[in-house]
This record gives C-alpha cells, sequence and structure tokens, in this order.
C-alpha cells in the first residue's frame, strides 16, 4: 500500500512537469521496492524503540542473574548426584546431607519484551516423524517378512499377559496398578502414547500396558532374548500341524531380530540408535504380538524388580515404587525407592532429573518432593483401578 503511494505521486509530478518525467522513471526505477516489513521498521518510532531497547538490557541482565544461580543450583544436583553413586558402589550410607534440599530456582524477573520492529519470520519447524502401529506392522514385514499375531480380543491378550506376569513373580497389584497408571485403566494392549482419550497424534513410540518406547523393545529383546526364545520353544513345544509351523517361524524371526539388537553394545544410545531404523521399528511391532507382547511388557517391569534384588533391597516394591522405577529408569527409582520415608519429606524431586527433562515435566515441579510424588502416583492408580479395562485386568489374574 505505501510503495503504491509512493508510485502515484511519481506520476503527478510526471504529468505537471514533462522534461522531468524521464528522470523521475529512472530514479523509481533505480529505487528497491520497500518490504512491508521495512514499511513497518519505519513506522516504529525512536521513543518506542528506545523503549524497547531499555527493557531488553533489564530482562537479559535479570535472566543472566538468575541463570547464574540456576547453573549453580543444577550443577550441585548434578555433584550429588555422583557422590551418591559413589557411596552406593561402596556400600556406604546415604544421608541427608547426599542431596539438594531446596527447590530449584524460579525466574521472576521481567518478561522479554516484544520488539517493535517486526524480526523476518522463522522457518518452521520440521518435526521428527513417530512411527505409529501401522508403520510397525509395515517395517516387521518388509524387514523381516513377519506379521505379528494379534490377539482375537483385549481379553486375551489380558489373560496373556497375566499369566506371564504372575509366573514370572510379579503380584496383580503391580501389574494392574503400573497398567492403572500408564494407560490410565483403559488403554487397550495396542495403545499408543498421545493417541487415547480422544487424541489424533502420536508424541511417543510408547506402546502397550507399561509404554514401552522402541529403545525399550531393542535393549529388552538384546537383554531378555534367550529368556523370550525359551519361553516361545517351550510354547512350540506343545503344538502340532500348522500353528507349530506359525511358531517355529515366528521363533526363527525372533532370533533374527536378536541378532540385531546384539549387533551393538549393550547400551541405551547404542540401542537407540536401531530403534530409530526400521529394523527397530520392526521389533517394536513385537509388542503387538500375543506370545512376545506379553514377554517384553512383563520383562519391562521384572527387571527393575531384579535390580532391586540385586542391589540388596529385598522387601517387595509399591507399585508406586516399581512405577517410580519404571518411569526414571532403575538407578534413579531404586535412589527414591530406598529413601527412609522421612527423608522422602523433605528431598525435592529435582534431584532425580536433568534440568531440561525436570523443566519440562509439570507433575515433578507441582508435587516438588519425593513423597508427594509417590503419593499423587498412588492416587492416580487408586482412582484408575477403577476402571473397566483396570477391572479386566485383574480379573485376568
Amino acid at each position: 500500500m505505501h510503495t503504491q503511494l509512493i508510485r502515484s505521486g511519481l506520476g503527478l509530478v510526471a504529468l505537471a512537469l514533462p522534461g522531468l518525467a524521464s528522470h523521475a522513471l529512472a530514479m523509481d526505477a533505480a529505487t528497491p521496492p520497500v518490504l512491508p516489513i521495512d514499511a513497518m521498521a519505519q513506522m516504529a518510532s525512536a521513543q518506542a524503540i528506545a523503549e524497547y531497547r531499555r527493557k531488553l538490557a533489564e530482562y537479559q541482565q535479570a535472566r543472566a542473574a538468575f541463570e547464574q544461580e540456576a547453573g549453580a543450583y543444577w550443577s550441585a544436583i548434578a555433584d550429588k548426584r555422583r557422590t551418591r553413586n559413589a557411596k552406593r558402589r561402596d556400600r556406604q550410607p546415604i544421608d541427608a546431607d547426599d542431596y539438594v534440599l531446596t527447590q530449584p530456582p524460579v525466574y521472576t524477573g521481567p518478561r522479554r519484551p516484544i520488539n517493535p520492529v517486526p524480526e523476518l519470520p522463522r522457518p518452521p519447524r520440521v518435526h521428527k516423524a513417530i512411527p505409529v502401529v501401522a508403520d510397525l506392522l509395515q517395517a516387521a514385514q518388509q524387514q523381516f517378512q513377519f506379521t505379528p499375531q494379534r490377539p482375537t480380543s483385549e481379553l486375551q491378550f489380558k489373560r496373556a499377559y497375566a499369566r506371564v506376569a504372575e509366573a514370572a513373580g510379579l503380584t496383580r497389584e503391580q501389574a494392574v496398578r503400573v497398567y492403572s497408571f500408564e494407560t490410565g485403566g483403559t488403554g487397550n494392549y495396542d495403545v499408543q502414547s498421545g493417541i487415547e482419550h480422544g487424541g489424533t497424534r502420536a508424541i511417543s513410540t510408547a506402546i502397550g500396558y507399561n509404554q514401552l518406547l522402541t529403545t525399550n523393545s531393542v535393549e529388552l529383546v538384546a537383554e531378555q532374548g534367550g529368556e523370550i526364545i525359551r519361553a516361545l520353544t517351550a510354547k512350540a513345544a506343545q503344538l502340532s500341524g500348522p500353528a507349530r509351523k506359525a511358531m517355529d517361524y515366528k521363533i526363527a524371526v525372533f532370533r533374527r531380530m536378536l541378532a540385531v539388537a546384539r549387533s551393538v553394545p549393550d547400551d541405551w544410545s547404542a540401542h537407540e540408535r536401531i530403534a530409530d531404523t526400521q529394523q527397530g521399528w520392526a521389533i517394536h511391532a513385537m509388542v503387538l504380538d500375543i506370545d512376545v507382547g506379553p514377554l517384553l511388557q512383563t520383562h519391562k517391569l521384572l527387571t527393575s524388580v531384579i535390580f532391586a534384588r540385586n542391589k540388596g533391597y529385598t522387601r517387595p516394591l509399591t507399585a508406586a515404587e516399581l512405577e517410580m522405577m519404571n518411569l526414571t529408569g532403575d538407578g534413579t527409582g531404586l535412589d527414591m525407592v530406598t529413601m527412609p520415608q522421612a527423608l522422602r519429606e523433605q528431598v525435592p524431586t529435582s534431584n532425580f532429573f536433568q534440568r531440561s527433562g525436570y523443566e519440562r515435566n509439570p507433575v515433578a515441579i507441582r508435587h516438588n518432593t519425593v513423597a508427594k510424588l509417590l503419593a499423587v502416583t498412588d492416587a492416580r492408580m487408586d482412582s484408575n483401578s477403577n476402571l473397566q479395562g483396570a477391572r479386566d485386568l485383574a480379573a485376568a489374574f
């Protein structure tokens, strides 16, 4: 609009002064067009720009002071964590001095001011594609020429899971309450994080009763593959005809998957790299299989139970304690689990997170001590255990 007005004015001058027409047109051609953002910048007054710069300096000063304080806090968190790990290795007792007992600093300074001169729009963020069930099934077929055997009903999978979990030593309370927390008490065997309760977009690759990620599946296959093959082989021995042939083929495919999972060191980051490939997606598809899926779901919890036992923690884990290990990893979860109640009331949840993870976790921020976090986990389990999916799983035991 501003450009058109400039051009109209030049045209009027050209009509009034014919001798200057060619000169005016030449100047018009040599002057670059004024972009909308430039025009808007010209409209920003010097006073507005000066005020913005003043407020920006105040914001930057306040933010820098906060970052210095926050940096020192999170460095202390990391230092205390290293001390606790060293003490555990040496079997030394851990007490309140081994934790940061203050809450993380919260920024309370001025907000970043809005620039009166519009900035060029940033290119849109490219979000990494998250595979969904259809992608996993396609990968299994393409990579291993295999389609997981899915249950004929949700109850069939729940019964299979209950049999495997109970035989492995998990209690009904542990299995049902963790399921209630992870799936909201209504999730099916193929429920994916984000695609539930009306959600339409996957927010992670977490699938199933215990919400296994692709990396979980690769790691479980790598670490528990031998045990899973023994369980499948024992089941095959009871079959005959086409059912036996199908099971033998499933075992052969699983052995190939096991070889892929063990082709790298037994390390989370190495397993994560496989998980981000078509072969990793194919391995993750086994969570959906009626024979393999219950074994993977069970081992996800069982490894935490065994980890605690191997570390000398012999008391049965409550479902909330088991969920802490399931959510935060065995080492970090056990740190919370082994803490006496009096210390749980004191220790902030920030002690068990990296800064970036903590700041993205509103639950840990709101329920900011170990005792509060366990209490809200138990409360959610209590509520969701009354829903139909949880009741069906409980009845399957």
